[in-house]
């Protein structure tokens, strides 16, 4: 049997990783979540496996965490708990950063253990506003300023740390803005498409033309799967996330429009910081890694709807 934690694990893109996960026989998956941002209800289906384990406890507690891994002795470990959220994560930069102890964690007590390699959920974040588009894992700059990116800067230079000293195997996913049906609404387009079913007002920052692009759930859940299947990836950063960019305001708009909603756009203050012009991620080695076409944004979005509106 192959021994996987998930950290986060009642969050929205790991509890949906369990989810495949479990999908394979010979997996047998442990969850850890301090349920501070995560839903235990992400985790309602995996809970009826008897190959998964969910446990209570803190990735950022050493004390929590070192029962965990000495006694379970793990193959592969996707350290996917972190404080999500733009408004959360600006409002509480004291708890992001306490993320740093929950990455080192993780490590120095994986070295010591069975594990074969590290996933890490790292974000678009790190690139900052971006000085070239796409953003390409080896050639942009990283320019972080955001405590949120910080921390996953310093993950990422944790998990080559510890591979050029402890010859710990990893790969670090770049995520860029993962939507789907268990995404919280602080995110953009799971609010857009509550709001617009409803009937809200949609609120947008600034004039709306900042574009982004955005990844559906399972290409995201298929290519990091496949990097672990198929043992590929290993001691590579990989961009996860679609290429096709979209301005705000015309998604908005493109919500209405599919939920044929009354709803109206309307304009805030740009926010003071966190709110980047442009994020588009060079996505060539992730295509690589899926090996199929990536789900058209329409079709996502549609997905979601007919689950809300059931």
């Amino acid at each position: 049997m192959t021994k996987i934690l998930v950290t986060g694990a009642a969050g929205f893109i790991a509890s949906s990783l369990i989810d495949k996960l479990l999908l394979v026989n010979q997996n047998l998956v442990t969850g850890i979540d301090n349920l501070l941002t995560g839903n235990k209800s992400n985790l309602n289906a995996a809970t009826k496996n008897s190959r998964f384990t969910f446990i209570k406890a803190d990735t950022n507690s050493f004390d929590d965490m070192s029962p965990i891994m000495t006694s379970h002795s793990f193959d592969y470990i996707f350290h996917y708990a972190a404080v999500v959220g733009v408004q959360r994560t600006l409002g509480n930069p004291l708890l992001v950063l306490r993320d740093i102890d929950g990455i080192n964690n993780i490590l120095s007590l994986a070295k010591n253990t069975s594990v074969k390699r590290i996933f890490f959920s790292s974000s678009s974040e790190v690139y900052g506003e971006p000085v070239e588009i796409p953003q390409n894992e080896m050639t942009t700059p990283l320019n972080s300023r955001l405590p949120y990116a910080i921390v996953k800067n310093v993950g990422e230079s944790y998990l080559k740390a510890y591979n050029q000293e402890h010859d710990l195997n990893y790969t670090i996913f770049r995520f860029f803005n993962t939507y789907g049906l268990r995404q919280s609404s602080d995110f953009v387009l799971s609010k857009f498409i509550r709001n617009a079913i409803r009937g809200q007002d949609i609120t947008i920052y600034g004039d709306g033309f900042q574009t982004r692009t955005f990844c559906y759930i399972d290409d995201n859940i298929d290519a990091t799967i496949n990097c672990l299947q198929k043992n590929i990836g290993v001691n590579q950063v990989v961009n996860i996330g679609s290429d096709i960019e979209i301005p705000v305001i015309k998604l908005a708009q493109l919500v209405i429009d599919i939920t044929n909603s009354s709803s109206r756009i309307i304009h805030l203050p740009p926010l003071e910081d966190g709110d980047m012009r442009r994020r588009c991620p060079d996505n060539k080695l992730m295509m690589d890694i899926l090996g199929r076409p990536l789900f058209n944004l329409e079709q996502g979005i549609r997905i979601i709807i007919e689950n809300l509106t059931k």
